[in-house]
């Protein structure tokens, strides 16, 4: 009989009784089975990210790219680590296409919840808190994203949740991980943390039909530069302040006052690429979050609302490049940069935050160097 398995392709994953494997991953012990040969040839750019090179070490797999700064993609990339089939999961795990989100965007409506529906989220969030504070405890030198993003995939899968980026969009990995000037959508890989660098893991999970959506950025070892320092507090702040400005009656945009305004004291900038977003019913929804100054969208906080809010502060320009991965986004100027995310539920006399740390959270500030 047949053994059944699923398609290694990000755009299909459907179950196959195909023996049409890849050639070079079962040369190197990889079992990478492809529906058919169109399968194969149309999900190949994608797939191999998971080949080694001809020496069969960490490699640069852009060598022609101008990288803004010393950090650089480390491949080969682990295979799609696999999710159980009796965990629910979102409409993007098979073929990463989030059709139902597409579908409700066209709305550009801003949910509110039920109590039973924020019940759900609130467990959602509880455990994506569990997860995060499981994952920076395994931040130190010398261990890589990729190992990272095995515990976070291990501790999500335990819990009966399904890792929300995994194929979102083809993303291949479990989770986010951005290591000094990147800013966000880091892949990981087999980048090594150092003494000294800052990095930011970004958990998102799917459990029970609702998403939760937290990160933070934590410091690798003792000897950390003033300047780090002052990047990742300052993105700090920026969040605590904005938070403390959520009630309903608040305009949306005046977040981005809130946060420019700290930051700009600061000597730091505020990426305007990417925003805070809806979360809970779907991954990214209405609201949209700017968290620059003077933006003008929409909307207005009203209780039963749960969004992100989830600030990126520069050291230095506000400006992003992309690297060829199509995901992970850094400085222009390859200085650093730091975020930090909660989700929140306005509540009726002002705002929950739904992915609190608690007093055993690892990381925490730390007291500028002047």
């Amino acid at each position: 009989m047949t053994e059944v398995a699923y398609c290694s392709g990000l755009q299909c994953g459907k179950r196959t009784e195909s023996n049409l494997k890849c050639p070079i991953c079962l040369k190197n012990g990889i079992t990478s089975v492809f529906c058919n040969e169109g399968c194969f040839k149309d999900n190949y750019k994608a797939h191999k990210a998971l080949h080694p090179n001809e020496k069969n070490e960490p490699y640069n797999p852009f060598p022609n790219f101008k990288y803004t700064g010393p950090q650089k993609a480390s491949y080969p990339l682990s295979p799609k680590r696999y999710v159980p089939d009796e965990i629910p999961k979102p409409d993007w795990s098979s073929n990463g296409m989030p059709i139902s989100e597409q579908r409700n965007d066209r709305l550009n409506k801003i949910p509110a919840y039920t109590k039973d529906e924020i019940k759900k989220i609130r467990k959602s969030c509880m455990l994506g808190r569990e997860i995060l504070d499981i994952a920076a405890a395994a931040v130190r030198p010398g261990v890589t994203t990729d190992e990272i993003d095995e515990i976070v995939h291990r501790e999500t899968i335990e819990r009966q949740a399904y890792p929300s980026p995994l194929n979102y969009y083809n993303y291949p990995k479990s989770v986010c991980i951005s290591v000094n000037e990147v800013i966000c959508h880091g892949i990981p890989d087999k980048t090594v943390l150092k003494e000294g660098d800052i990095v930011n893991l970004d958990i998102s999970l799917y459990y029970q039909g609702f998403h939760a959506d937290l990160n933070e950025t934590y410091y690798v070892g003792e000897n950390i530069s003033k300047e780090a320092i002052n990047t990742v507090e300052t993105a700090r702040e920026c969040l605590k302040n904005a938070i403390r400005h959520c009630k309903p009656g608040t305009p949306f945009q005046e977040l981005g006052d809130v946060i420019e305004k700290h930051a700009t004291q600061n000597k730091c900038s505020v990426v305007k690429t990417y925003c805070g977003h809806g979360v809970g019913r779907f991954f990214h929804c209405a609201p949209s979050i700017p968290h620059y100054a003077k933006n003008r969208t929409p909307g207005v906080m009203k209780a039963g609302m749960v969004f992100t809010v989830e600030p990126m502060i520069n050291q230095g320009s506000w400006r992003d490049v992309t690297w060829p991965d199509d995901w992970t986004a850094v400085t222009q100027d390859g200085k650093l940069s730091a975020q930090f995310e909660h989700t929140l539920l306005v509540t009726e006399n002002g705002v929950e935050i739904l992915t609190a740390r608690n007093k055993k959270s690892p990381g925490g500030p730390r007291p500028r160097i002047k």
